[in-house]
Parts: C-alpha cells; structure tokens; sequence
C-alpha cells in the first residue's frame, strides 16, 4: 500500500503553500494535521486555509468542531484514519500537513489506547484551575509527568488538564500511555517531508506573518468571537493569539503589548515543534527558502511516491 506524505516543520516555514504545489502532480488530498484548525471560526489566527485553497486541492479534518468541543490526539488519529482510506478508495494521495507532532505521532506511530476517566475529575480539576490558577496545577503536573509538563506552552490549559486527569485517574502519567504502541500495531506507512529556516529568517517570517493576519482582520475575528459569549477558557482559544486578543479586548494589555506576546510565544512554539520533529526518525529536510517543488517530487519519486 502506498505511503502517506507527511509535510511538517515549524509555524511559518510554508508548509501549506509547498502542499498544494505537490497535490497536482502528486494527485494528492490534504489532511490537516493542526490542533486547533479544526475549530470552526478561528480561522485567521490558525492560518487556516483560504477558500480559494480548499477549491483548489480537497482538504480535510477543517471547521469540524465547535469551540467548546474537546479534541485528543487519539481523536484525531481516529478520524484521521478514516479520511486516510477514503482518499485511498479514491486512488488518491492522502497528504498529511501540520505540526501537532504529538497528532502525528498518535496516527502514524500509534499510542496505547488510554482508559475512560471519570467527567467528575475533569470538572474537579477545572474548578482548581480557577480557584488556584494555572502555576500550581503546573507545579502538581510537573511533579506527576515532568515530561508532558516539559512540553506544553505555559498558557495551554487545555491539555494541561488532560494530562493531570490522565495521571491522577489512570495512575499512570500521560507520557507512559504516549510511549507506547497499541496492541497488535497499528501503525502507518509514511513518508516524511521537513522545511527548515535558519532561526533569524524564521522568527523575521513570524513576525511579519503576525502583522499579515492583524491586517486580514484578526482582531474582528476575536470580537466576533467573545461577541458571541465564547470564553477565553474554552480549547479553542488556546490557539496562539486569541488569549492574547482577548486580553487586550478586555483592557488587560496594550494592543503593542498583545503583539509583543503573540510574536513571542510564537517564536517559542516554533522551537518546541523543531525539537520535536528532529527527534522523529526519517525526516528528509529541506530549506523551505529554496525548497522547490521539483527538488521535493524528485526525492519523492526515490522514495516511491509518484503522481
């Protein structure tokens, strides 16, 4: 059976745009592999793809959640697979894109299926959340699973509370449960692309890919948003920027300063996600600056993959 391509790197190295230069020729459909794409509504601030885009090659695994909805990297391994097929039914390519690397990891690896926890903990812990604030159910996860606590951004509650409910009702940290593979398999065929920048050229593309989405109107967005009673809380907003907003909308910051953070925190995700991806195995990297869509065709067809 034919591989998956998988395109990934940081936040703004270009992995859309070198995606649907290769689904033509590749006769490829494109899956997203981004954690909070899958909201509906927060679109600029996810760099989600345009219309335009989505006419031009199929995506899939887009604007399929509300915001309040909870999403797991085994939900989207599970919905994944699912799309993976019928683009094969199709006797199509099915192109993997993002950089949730922990996503990834849960479709093309597979992860232990973690038991059932009971609601009542996670709206235990969510209580704590707001009565002790964020530092000390950090502290309490660092203590319990240094290794998620290692990972996650300083502001993403969201999974902040899942790997404390995973730890604290399964009696193992969510890193073990990570690690391991299911039973019997399970795993994915892939081949994997990278896109690399140097550090300067990157954080410069961020900044002004920051500027980019504040002149689409990102800050209307976010209105829009609180406007329709959405909480800054919810899963949703834990994409990079929305907090932020939020904050600024709610006179707790400077729209500079909002800025500021954003460019920042940014920067900090993209190191995250490039530790994570030079760790995975059979990466071929490319400098997204010169990458052409050739140069990668070309070492796809080595590698089996052929429009």
């Amino acid at each position: 059976m034919t591989p998956v391509l998988t395109i990934v790197g940081a936040t703004a190295t270009g992995k859309s745009a070198v995606a649907l230069e290769l689904a033509g020729p590749l006769g490829g459909e494109i899956i997203n592999a981004d954690a909070l794409q899958v909201y509906r509504g927060f679109d600029i601030g996810t760099a989600k793809p345009s219309r335009q885009e989505r006419r031009r090659v199929p995506h899939h695994l887009l604007d399929i959640l509300d915001p309040h909805e909870p999403f797991s990297a085994g939900e989207f391994a599970r919905r994944a697979r699912r799309v993976i097929e019928e683009i094969r039914g199709r006797q199509r390519l099915p192109m993997l894109v993002g950089g949730s690397g922990l996503y990834l990891r849960a479709l093309i690896d597979g992860i232990s299926p973690i038991p059932s926890v009971d609601p009542r903990l996670r709206e235990r812990l969510r209580d704590r959340l707001a009565g002790e604030g964020v530092a000390v159910l950090r502290a309490e996860l660092s203590r319990l699973d240094p290794p998620t606590a290692e990972r996650l951004a300083p502001a993403d509650t969201q999974r902040l509370l899942r790997a404390l409910e995973v730890a604290q009702g399964t009696g193992r940290p969510l890193s073990a449960w990570i690690a391991e593979k299911p039973l019997g398999g399970g795993g994915i065929d892939a081949v994997w692309i990278g896109l690399t920048l140097p550090r300067a050229l990157l954080y410069d593309r961020i900044a002004r890919r920051v500027e980019r989405m504040l002149a689409d109107g990102w800050v209307d967005e976010v209105e829009r948003l609180l406007a329709a009673g959405l909480s800054p809380t919810l899963a949703a907003f834990q994409a990079i920027g929305y907090r932020e907003l939020a904050s600024h909308m709610g006179g707790e910051t400077t729209l500079e300063e909002a800025i500021e953070r954003i460019v920042r925190a940014t920067r900090n995700y993209a190191k995250r996600q490039m530790t994570w991806f030079r760790r995975q195995a059979g990466v071929e990297w490319f400098p997204a600056a010169a990458a052409s869509s050739a140069t990668i065709l070309d070492h796809l067809a080595r590698a089996g993959l052929r429009g």
